[in-house]
């Protein structure tokens, strides 16, 4: 029997033909390309990264090169300008903003200590910057007085909103300023100033101002007496007042009262000598 020569079959292999039609997907292409390099990559970084001596090494070198940008003299500050303030205000400032230069601008944070600054009560507006130079720039609004809040703590400095502007030992230190009383007076300061403008004409009789209930004003005069005024339309009622005195004179004359409470029906008390010697008058005529 003759042998039979066997030839090899040149049709690839199954396996073979799929992978040469895997290789022909750009799909698969593109993850050889780039998909196997990213992984071989993170899986070699995250190894890396997970030793504690290398993380150490890593942040070590950051502080490094932060410190060294950090520290150039170009982004230092050396000092602090406040413009706007008196020196009690910028001495107060300057300690609650406690600062030691030369440091960083990157240490710095403007927001907070504007932050800090607006909590004073002198202050009524303020802007914190860094000036090219090395200087911290504080620019400030300060509240002003208008009038003295007397109450059982102490005098008050407020201003034209009420806010509180501080304390002051006496009176006498702002003679220039109104004092108003009370509950809820300086919420009402507007209408106080108000009133001591239409009592001008009293000058140094008009001693200042009561609250009472957060509701009226009281004016308060020397020699004990008292004008008492609505708790609406109050700067009409009191120029009626001074319009009766200025024809009647009756707040010179033994007056303790005049109440304007109600419009239509103002009262009058007398004070005690007066209301005594009225007595006694009477008495004498009715023993006639």
């Amino acid at each position: 029997m003759s042998q039979v020569n066997r030839r090899s079959d040149p049709a690839p292999s199954r396996w073979s033909w799929r992978m040469q039609r895997l290789m022909l997907t750009p799909v698969f292409r593109f993850g050889l390309r780039a998909g196997l390099p990213f992984a071989i990559t993170l899986g070699t970084a995250t190894w890396f990264l997970s030793d504690p001596v290398n993380q150490a090494a890593i942040r070590d070198t950051v502080a490094e090169a932060r410190t060294s940008i950090e520290q150039r003299p170009e982004f230092m500050v050396n000092l602090m300008a406040i413009d706007g303030a008196d020196n009690a205000l910028d001495a107060a400032i300057r300690q609650a903003v406690p600062l030691d230069f030369p440091v960083s601008s990157f240490d710095l944070d403007p927001n907070a200590m504007r932050a800090r600054i607006l909590e004073m009560p002198p202050v009524k507006e303020a802007t914190v910057r860094i000036r090219p130079g090395g200087v911290l720039q504080v620019d400030i609004t300060p509240r002003v007085p208008v009038a003295i809040w007397r109450t059982a703590e102490g005098l008050t400095l407020v201003d034209g909103t009420g806010a509180k502007v501080g304390l002051i030992d006496r009176r006498g230190l702002r003679p220039e300023l109104p004092v108003i009383a009370g509950e809820g007076a300086p919420k009402h300061v507007g209408e106080a100033l108000a009133l001591m403008e239409a009592g001008a004409p009293l000058g140094a009789r008009l001693r200042g101002l009561v609250r009472l209930g957060d509701r009226r004003w009281d004016v308060v005069l020397d020699r004990d007496q008292r004008i008492l005024l609505p708790a609406e339309d109050a700067v009409r009622a009191f120029e009626r007042a001074l319009a009766l005195d200025a024809v009647d004179e009756i707040l010179a004359r033994d007056v303790a009262r005049v109440d304007l409470r109600l419009s239509d029906r103002p009262t009058v008390r007398m004070n005690a000598t007066a209301t005594e010697e009225w007595w006694r008058i009477r008495q004498m005529n009715s023993n006639q």
